[in-house]
């Protein structure tokens, strides 16, 4: 076989085994658990929303391998539990099982045609797998950012018939929307009111609203 036609070698493998490297051999890893791990993770996933949104393209490439790690590293961390131990095949290959699950218009003859329709037979197979749920906010992580969530609950509540509340003119644009957004800000700080807290208490309350949606 001539270079040419040489196969490439496998990237994601080897990183794979620079992470075992690394975790049997280097002394700050070795003390890393899941949980110490997490604020890396939530400063990775940061660092490659910038990139995504103003940085170039070697730099959304740079980001995407340190997220990578993380998963990696995670993965590494898995493989050595004692009780219940998965490595990063496992964690692909559960992931390849889903997607396929979930694109049956890719692979299982389906037919799909629209981004509407796609997204029926997605929430179809999602609730297949999810079938233990007893809730639209099951699986909804409280630790996402507030406004990512209000928009996350906003979704949830309208599959159970609760509307939020709405008031004044729509914004027209999605920068007309950040303006809106920065004067509530400036609002709030006028009058010496936490718009975090606020934000989050609201949802806290749209979360009591569709759970008696759902018991009613």
């Amino acid at each position: 076989m001539s270079s040419a036609e040489a196969p490439r070698p496998d990237a994601l493998r080897a990183a794979a085994e620079t992470m075992h490297e690394v975790r049997e051999r280097c002394v700050w890893t070795q003390q890393i658990d899941h949980r110490a791990l997490v604020p890396y993770l939530v400063e990775e996933s940061a660092e490659l929303i910038d990139a995504v949104e103003t940085g170039s393209r070697a730099e959304l490439r740079e980001e995407l391998g340190d997220l990578l790690w993380q998963v990696l590293f995670h993965a590494e961390i898995a493989s050595r539990d004692p009780d219940e131990p998965f490595d990063i095949d496992d964690v692909a290959r559960g992931l390849t099982e889903k997607m396929v699950r979930r694109h049956p218009h890719v692979f299982a003859g389906e037919i799909a045609e629209t981004p509407e329709q796609v997204l029926v037979l997605w929430n179809a197979a999602k609730a297949a797998e999810k079938h233990e749920r007893t809730s639209v906010l099951d699986g909804v992580s409280d630790r996402m950012p507030s406004l990512s969530l209000a928009q996350k609950l906003v979704g949830k509540a309208r599959e159970v018939g609760v509307d939020a509340p709405e008031r004044g003119a729509a914004p027209a644009t999605e920068a007309d929307l950040g303006d809106a957004l920065l004067a509530l800000v400036a609002t709030a700080r006028a009058n010496g009111w936490d718009a975090e807290r606020a934000l989050r208490e609201r949802l806290r309350a749209l979360e009591v609203e569709v759970r008696d949606a759902e018991r009613a």
